[in-house]
């Protein structure tokens, strides 16, 4: 029996989507797998790959909740705002490395460099919106060579001023320790537990101002429909303003945790600019929720790629981000959790 032209087309299009999501599990059945046989062979005892996996994993987690901070920043400037701001990873560097001069130099402490540095990238990304981006709404080439131009300037800026030398933050006292995990007598350091806490308080308060709150409201609204919005009073200039800020602000504040956690160096920008996209891509334009998740599978995928995969192929580790957001854009085009338009 012949099928009706559409109706042949329709199947063949279910056909590939099937296609592609069981290519999508079956990847992910192999890599959950074999991460799996690489934990167990030796056994649960505390010889085993066990207590090593325990550890890998907070690491994932801690450096999901750095990844969040940086592309919550992202989200709320490109997936809501729709400008394409590609000097996002030097706001990230620029906040790590005032706070460390700031710090190290001027003998503030880690809770008032970190504040001063964040709202210092606060009102740079501010002053970069105001400046040359709210000219060029809608201009997305336009947007993306001009903060491309800027992130270069600052990159040199601060290669000139901080040097080349990868520079590391001192946690705050109480946060500089260790605390047992009452598991193969684990203990695992207290400020990657607190920056595990502290995604999750900006991811729930982003979530609250964004949807449960006039502003927010006012944000959303304006994305949609600017010219409406404008007409019922709303001053759509500063609404996004306020929110560029705050993105840009959000983007010091992981920079703060970044070099606290990692280091900070030159190139340190364009990678956390890279993993930023990355996450903004997977998750969805415009989806906290989707950052979130993007951001775990990042880290997840990051960290036990650069452990469990059979030696030769550890430096291909990278390759494997890519084919994540490659079977995920196989999946769902618009990512896992894309703001409806």
């Amino acid at each position: 029996m012949t099928l009706p032209a559409g109706a042949a087309a329709a199947a063949q299009r279910v056909t590939r989507g099937h296609a592609g999501a069981l290519l999508g599990a079956a990847l992910l059945g192999l890599g959950c797998a074999w991460v799996v046989y690489q934990v167990l062979q030796k056994g649960l005892g505390d010889e085993g790959n066990v207590p090593n996996f325990v550890i890998i994993t907070l690491n994932a987690l801690s450096l999901a909740g750095l990844f969040f901070l940086a592309a919550s920043g992202l989200t709320l400037i490109f997936g809501l705002m729709r400008v394409v701001n590609m000097a996002h990873g030097s706001l990230y560097l620029l906040g790590g490395y005032i706070a460390w001069a700031l710090s190290s130099q001027a003998d503030l402490n880690w809770w008032e460099a970190a504040a001063v540095a964040t709202v210092a990238c606060g009102l740079t990304g501010l002053l970069m919106e105001q400046v040359f981006l709210r000219w060029n709404l809608g201009q997305d080439l336009r947007q993306a060579l001009i903060t491309i131009a800027l992130s270069v300037i600052l990159a040199d800026q601060m290669l000139n001023v901080f040097g080349g030398t990868a520079q590391t933050i001192t946690p705050p006292p109480g946060l500089d320790g260790s605390v047992g995990l009452g598991l193969y007598d684990l203990a695992y350091p207290t400020f990657r537990l607190f920056v595990i806490a502290v995604a999750l308080l900006v991811g729930v308060l982003l979530w609250a101002w964004i949807q449960r709150t006039r502003f927010g409201m006012v944000i959303r609204a304006g994305i949609d429909d600017g010219a409406m919005a404008s007409a019922l009073g709303v001053n759509v200039r500063v609404v996004f303003a306020v929110a560029f800020f705050v993105g840009s602000a959000l983007a010091g504040l992981a920079g703060v945790f970044g070099g606290t956690v990692l280091a900070l160096a030159p190139g340190q920008d364009q990678a956390f600019l890279t993993s930023s996209i990355v996450i903004v891509i997977i998750g969805g334009m415009g989806s906290l929720g989707g950052a979130a998740v993007g951001a775990l599978l990042l880290a997840f995928v990051e960290s036990y790629s650069a452990v469990y995969l059979p030696v030769g192929f550890v430096p291909y580790s990278m390759v494997i981000t890519f084919i994540l957001v490659a079977v995920v854009l196989a999946l769902r085009p618009s990512g896992l959790f894309a703001r409806a338009a």
